[in-house]
């Protein structure tokens, strides 16, 4: 996507004067919808003045594709390994832990993990949106030279800083380096009436040349594609990174452009409602029936992958995340099960899900694309649902497992699950 042209300089976030001196404005970024979007073609020629991304050296995650093509058997193998609480690597809980939890306490009532709720609670709900850290040992350019530095860069640094820590949105956390001032990581959380909804989405940034150039960004895929912008190599297509052709005021301006544009845009142009159409030419599919089919489907598998990066992410948390993610998904782990029942039903992946208590009574609207509502909401189903029922469903239900087994270490409301698996589980002995 393009960035999007903005009226005036004093519309944005910042601005550079002559004497390397910035003033910051009334925090508004240019207006998003100020312009029209025009998808072009997204050009990855390595020699190309607008893209400084080095070599892809493979992904941060090993992810093998394959074992999701031996759905049932591997389905059945997960069952044994949930029934067996064998808990995958990183977690801090032990078995005999849960096993008391559920044999003595009854299904999905985990009094024992009490502590640790407590303890994800406590560092989640204190954990800032801003803040700098020491060193990024695991980044992704931790190896990379600085470069050219000086007075003035360092002012700009600081000043991109301000504005991270005085304007991010809710859904935006930075953390910066004190010894390395060229690196900024950033996690952003998937919008909700999207595939990408209760997802946590990392990139990596380096400013070596800023902000003469716009800063290199690396997301973290996992070696998997869940946007046409985003590659499995972790190369981010964005006409203000310079690696998206765009109109002259959609590209990167070294006198006004920020980091804080950089990622707004990000989220709100690129995980968006129907990513199959940032693809370059199939915008105009949009208004065709078959384009509308296979945007669906795009979103059936973006949600996959989406659900396979929340794994990742919480079996191996970026660093100085690791309370960002254990709490975030301890809050929206039960949503995002639901979410996965309600899709595996028939219903298109980003749609409203009616939320239900323990007891299976409905209580309100899990994911909305606004405020909670008690109307009834009529579910949305995927045109052409009886056709992928049994690819989508299949791959979901082993999903499903590994995160119902995630969330329930990080202490999310898992009851009704845990209930509904052990009965499953007592109906099949």
């Amino acid at each position: 996507p393009h960035q999007l042209c903005g009226s005036s300089s004093s519309d944005e976030v910042g601005s550079f004067t002559e004497n390397n001196s910035f003033e910051a404005s009334e925090a508004k970024l240019q207006n998003l919808d100020s312009c029209e979007i025009e998808e072009e073609n997204c050009y990855v020629d390595d020699e190309d003045e607008g893209y400084y991304d080095d070599e892809y050296e493979g992904p941060d995650y090993e992810f093998d594709g394959s074992d999701f093509n031996q759905q049932i058997d591997l389905n059945q193998q997960l069952e044994y390994k949930f029934d067996d609480l064998d808990l995958p690597p990183g977690v801090e809980a032990s078995v005999p832990l849960l096993q008391k939890a559920i044999t003595d306490d009854g299904p999905g009532n985990f009094k024992s993990m009490s502590g640790k709720e407590d303890e994800f609670g406590k560092k989640y709900r204190f954990f800032k949106q801003f803040d700098t850290v020491e060193d990024f040992p695991d980044h992704h350019y931790a190896k990379n030279p600085v470069g050219k530095t000086g007075k003035g860069w360092t002012k700009r640094i600081q000043h991109d800083w301000k504005l991270l820590e005085n304007n991010l949105p809710a859904s935006i956390y930075v953390r910066v380096s004190e010894n390395r001032m060229d690196l900024l990581r950033a996690v952003m959380i998937g919008p909700q009436g999207t595939p990408y909804h209760d997802g946590l989405f990392f990139f990596d940034a380096h400013f070596s040349f800023y902000p003469a150039r716009p800063p290199v960004l690396h997301y973290q895929s996992g070696g998997l594609e869940l946007n046409p912008n985003l590659y499995a190599s972790g190369r981010v297509c964005l006409s203000l990174l310079g690696t998206w052709r765009g109109d002259d005021c959609e590209n990167w301006n070294s006198a006004q452009s920020t980091m804080l544009q950089v990622l707004i845009s990000i989220q709100a142009l690129v995980l968006n409602e129907k990513p199959y159409f940032n693809e370059p030419g199939f915008e105009t599919d949009a208004k065709y029936a078959n384009g509308q089919r296979r945007s669906l489907e795009y979103n059936d598998t973006t949600f996959q992958n989406s659900c396979r990066t929340m794994l990742y992410s919480l079996r191996r948390p970026p660093q100085h995340f690791e309370d960002l993610v254990a709490g975030h998904f301890r809050e929206r782990g039960r949503a995002i099960l639901a979410a996965c029942k309600y899709y595996m039903e028939g219903n298109r992946v980003g749609s409203v899900v009616p939320g239900e208590d323990d007891e299976g009574k409905e209580l309100e609207i899990v994911n909305a694309q606004g405020p909670s509502s008690s109307d009834v909401v009529k579910p949305e189903k995927h045109e052409g649902a009886g056709r992928r029922t049994a690819s989508f469903k299949a791959k979901m239900e082993v999903l499903f497992e590994e995160l119902l087994m995630e969330f329930n270490v990080k202490g999310a409301h898992t009851r009704k699950f845990c209930a509904e698996k052990l009965k499953k589980s007592q109906r099949d002995a």
